[in-house]
């Protein structure tokens, strides 16, 4: 979803701007002394559910994180080319299932922004399953609810962690999107085939 079909820039702002920014009011210190605080929290939480999980991050930050999604969501948009990828896909007859490892709170206020479901009408939160997308069990999991044939799957992502795994379970058609944010540069895509983004396919 982040990276793919949404534009990465509101997750990086959220969580590099906005969180330090209240979390240093509330504790009455810098910004970049919040900041060097909330990167020590984060380190080594990175590919697991926890570095997902809204609820894990209110209980260490002690911030009300849902509500400062939901303020900030007007910033919530569509990379260039998503709908109409996502249009022209739905045309054709595809079966379109949206796997993020984005929190299910996130998930409902992205949906309710830009209305995901008016293309896609199965939604799978790796929350749901108890691993991240990262773990191969996740992948084995994911087949078992869905019933997909991993030959004639495509699957599009932005981080590489996530596209090893899926590579290594199985998946025929793994695709790295190279261009996840619209405020950064490419991104080396580590070996992988690779898209700018899903507007190849329009």
């Amino acid at each position: 979803m982040d990276g793919t079909l949404l534009d990465l820039a509101f997750d990086n702002y959220f969580w590099r701007e906005l969180v330090p920014q209240h979390f240093a009011r509330r504790r009455n210190i810098t910004e970049d002394q919040a900041r060097d605080r909330i990167y020590e929290l984060y380190a080594g939480r990175e590919g697991t559910l926890d570095w997902y999980c809204l609820d894990f991050w209110e209980n260490q930050l002690d911030l009300d994180l849902q509500a400062l999604k939901l303020a900030a969501s007007y910033r919530i948009q569509f990379l260039p080319g998503a709908r109409e990828f996502l249009t022209k896909a739905r045309a054709a007859g595809k079966r379109l299932v949206l796997v993020t490892n984005a929190h299910n709170h996130t998930l409902r206020i992205k949906n309710d922004k830009v209305r995901l479901d008016e293309w896609i009408e199965e939604f799978v939160c790796s929350h749901d399953l108890g691993l991240p997308k990262e773990r191969l069990e996740f992948w084995h999991k994911l087949e078992a609810l869905l019933g997909f044939d991993p030959s004639t799957t495509l699957f599009v992502d932005d981080s590489i962690p996530v596209l090893d795994a899926a590579l290594e379970y199985g998946l025929a058609g793994v695709v790295a999107v190279r261009k996840p944010s619209s405020e950064h540069p490419h991104k080396d895509t580590a070996g992988h085939h690779f898209v700018d983004g899903v507007d190849h396919w329009v």
